[in-house]
């Protein structure tokens, strides 16, 4: 009966919503079955499985596998935090209205990180939880070298990613949808998350980034024969709980000679963007500038098309599994009542 009345809300929703991608689960009770459904939402030139590939790619099943159950949302692939952010407060509302929930869990990659914190600064009402995943929230130092590009080719570069995302949206059945690169970069860059930082600061890291410190977790008789080191990355913590909501990150850091996978074309131009950055990064975004709520880690062996498991799922050999962190968190939200 439950399968069949979910099926029924699931051509409700598509009723409401057009072409955004629904997913549920039958798994109810599981170890990741959150109180409040879990809604990802994508970065940049993000798409959905109307495409054919999802952006979060398997990582949707592998969560509700666990439990839970699972949307993704689609709000414009090139656009600023602002208007992304009202396009996902629509569709959080859509889904509270099919499935009689009063909140949301919102996980976002990169920019919907950002996006997910324009929802919970306006109505945390309806927000249970917030988790950045490889997010700049205080900017990127790619988006700031390629903002001081003269303008004239700005324009240039910016016309051409309009009309990427200008097929991203009609393969994802969104092509009403105006594209504008220009400030989806500006709000990707150092100024612009300062301006948005000072509108929306609830969970940010205050003071300076810390490297973790390593601690002995073994505190038993036993600890100094069989230590179990760990990091410590409470270090870089933002407020964990703000107006009701819980904030968490994570992120990957990336060498790409160490790191990447010859398969993946991604890492060819993750690779060059790396070396846009000071400081160590995931290829697009400084482990520094990830930094929300409670840091789960700020290390992963992870690039940043790698943190959803992109593309399709090929990632070094030694790379850290970028799938875990999503079940694993499914099941953290589900102990902290959420």
């Amino acid at each position: 009966m439950k399968k069949i009345l979910r099926a029924g809300a699931a051509c409700l929703f598509a009723n409401l919503v057009g072409a955004m991608t629904m997913s549920v689960t039958a798994h109810a009770g599981g170890p990741g079955d959150t109180k409040y459904p879990i809604v990802l939402v994508h970065g940049l030139s993000g798409f959905d499985s109307a495409a054919g590939i999802d952006y979060f790619y398997g990582i949707e099943s592998a969560m509700e596998a666990t439990g839970a159950e699972v949307y993704a949302a689609q709000v414009t692939a090139f656009e600023d935090n602002y208007v992304r952010g009202e396009e996902l407060l629509d569709y959080v509302e859509d889904v509270l209205a099919v499935t009689g929930a009063s909140k949301v869990n919102l996980v976002g990659h990169s920019q919907g990180g950002m996006t997910a914190r324009y929802v919970s600064g306006v109505r945390p009402d309806l927000v249970a939880s917030v988790t950045s995943v490889g997010t700049p929230h205080f900017g990127s130092d790619t988006a700031d070298l390629v903002a001081s590009v003269p303008e004239p080719f700005q324009g240039i570069a910016a016309d051409v990613v309009n009309g990427v995302g200008d097929i991203i949206a009609f393969l994802s059945g969104d092509s009403g949808q105006d594209q504008d690169a220009l400030a989806s970069l500006l709000a990707l860059s150092s100024a612009g998350a300062a301006q948005f930082n000072a509108d929306f600061p609830d969970g940010l890291r205050q003071g300076a980034c810390q490297e973790a410190p390593w601690y002995n977790a073994n505190y038993s008789w036993s600890r100094w024969i069989w230590p179990n080191w760990q990091k410590d990355y409470s270090v870089n913590d933002g407020a964990h709980k703000v107006n009701g909501v819980r904030y968490y990150s994570w992120t990957g850091i990336y060498e790409p000679l160490n790191d990447s996978n010859i398969f993946d074309l991604a890492d060819g131009p993750l690779a060059i963007a790396w070396l846009t950055h000071d400081d160590e990064n995931d290829g697009l975004v400084e482990r520094c500038s990830s930094h929300l709520g409670m840091v789960i880690r700020d290390d992963y062996t992870l690039n940043h098309l790698d943190e959803v498991n992109q593309t399709l799922g090929l990632t070094d050999w030694w790379a850290s599994d970028p799938v875990a962190p999503y079940v694993q968190h499914a099941q953290r939200l589900k102990s902290a009542g959420l």
